[in-house]
């Protein structure tokens, strides 16, 4: 079966009702519903749509998820909190810890909240786009499950621990960074499996200290037993600077963790002694700076814009078709998906339709 669009419209309201139908309250399922999408808005598929069902329903059906999110508030100040999500959506907790932030920078110039005890929160680029269309610079980050190494080494010691930077421009769309410190993800592995690509080479290495290559679906099964891992920004060793993306990563684990008390590393697997499925615990950060603080936010917009139009406008390489800026990309994708709707492949055309059987659901898909 072919992969077939599916309206906005369609999407929205059939992973909302689904939420809803596994105890996720009303508000709650739209921003989580809401988080998702925008993976999808921006091409970034791996963490949209597909992560839907094995990332969220099924975390919930296995009870390491809790649907009903209790925010707690464990420590404030005018300018930071310390936050104890208690394993309930990521995505709303990631919401109300970013507005929070949000909401202390614009009466004191800085604010950021810590996060312990929290779940899979989605694209990361979502809350630093939150702070830059209210005018702030903002930036997050995550842990997650162990699953790269550190230069020098084999194991999968900490996540792929994305740091993520928004910064606000008066184009049509914002200066957004929001990459992992690995090479590549593993959603982006996930994905690879999904559509049967084979693993890029250099991005996974055995325990023999060799690159793991071919089948995506075996590679990401050695990566779940610990026989394999992702490598960090640079890659194997320190020739091409792996020890940078080794730090950054280490840096989000750091601050996703120390300032909080919060899991790390190996306590993130989701598995306890005996392999049985647990929750994951993870810790987030957000941080918001506002530029109304500085010298306001139509001159940061401006001044922004003009950067990143110089080095747009820079020279070329003679085959390059045109140099881009961090979330021009995703905008330009936007464009091209808003009337044509969300490219829903074969699996998750299979999971939908489970999604919606199980729950007993009302929507017909054009697969059907």
């Amino acid at each position: 079966m072919p992969k077939m669009n599916l309206d906005w419209t369609t999407v929205h309201d059939f992973m909302r009702d689904a939420f809803m139908g596994v105890g996720v309250p009303a508000d709650d399922a739209e921003i989580v519903v809401d988080v998702i999408m925008e993976s999808d808005r921006r091409g970034i598929e791996s963490h949209g749509c597909n992560r839907f069902k094995p990332i969220y329903i099924d975390r919930i059906n296995d009870g390491i998820q809790n649907p009903v999110t209790n925010f707690e508030i464990v420590k404030e100040t005018p300018t930071t909190a310390v936050v104890d999500g208690h394993d309930g959506m990521g995505q709303v907790i990631g919401y109300k810890s970013m507005q929070m932030a949000i909401d202390k920078a614009k009466e004191y110039g800085m604010g950021m909240v810590a996060v312990r005890n929290s779940c899979h929160y989605g694209i990361a680029g979502y809350y630093a786009t939150m702070a830059s269309k209210a005018g702030c610079i903002g930036i997050t980050g995550t842990n997650a499950r162990p699953s790269v190494a550190p230069t020098f080494g084999v194991e999968g010691m900490f996540g792929t621990n994305p740091l993520t930077i928004g910064i606000p421009t008066d184009e049509d769309f914002d200066f957004v960074i929001d990459c992992a410190t690995s090479i590549t993800q593993n959603g982006k592995i996930e994905y690879y499996e999904r559509i049967g690509e084979d693993v890029h080479p250099g991005t996974i290495i055995g325990q023999d200290g060799k690159p793991v290559e071919g089948d995506a679906g075996a590679a990401l099964k050695m990566i779940r037993n610990g026989t394999a891992a992702l490598t960090t920004l640079g890659g194997v060793g320190e020739a091409l600077g792996g020890y940078k993306g080794y730090g950054y990563a280490m840096v989000i684990e750091l601050l996703s963790a120390a300032l909080q008390d919060g899991q790390y590393g190996k306590a993130l697997d989701g598995k306890d002694a005996d392999g049985n499925k647990v929750p994951y615990h993870l810790g987030h950060f957000f941080i918001a700076i506002d530029t109304n603080h500085f010298l306001g936010e139509e001159l940061t917009r401006k001044k922004a814009g003009d950067i990143i139009r110089s080095v747009r406008n820079s020279k070329k390489a003679p085959d390059a078709e045109r140099i881009y800026s961090a979330g021009e990309k995703e905008w330009n994708v936007w464009l091209q998906r808003k009337d044509t709707g969300v490219p829903i492949n074969e699996s998750v055309q299979a999971e939908f339709s489970k999604v919606r059987d199980d729950l007993g659901l009302n929507y017909k898909f054009p697969w059907d």
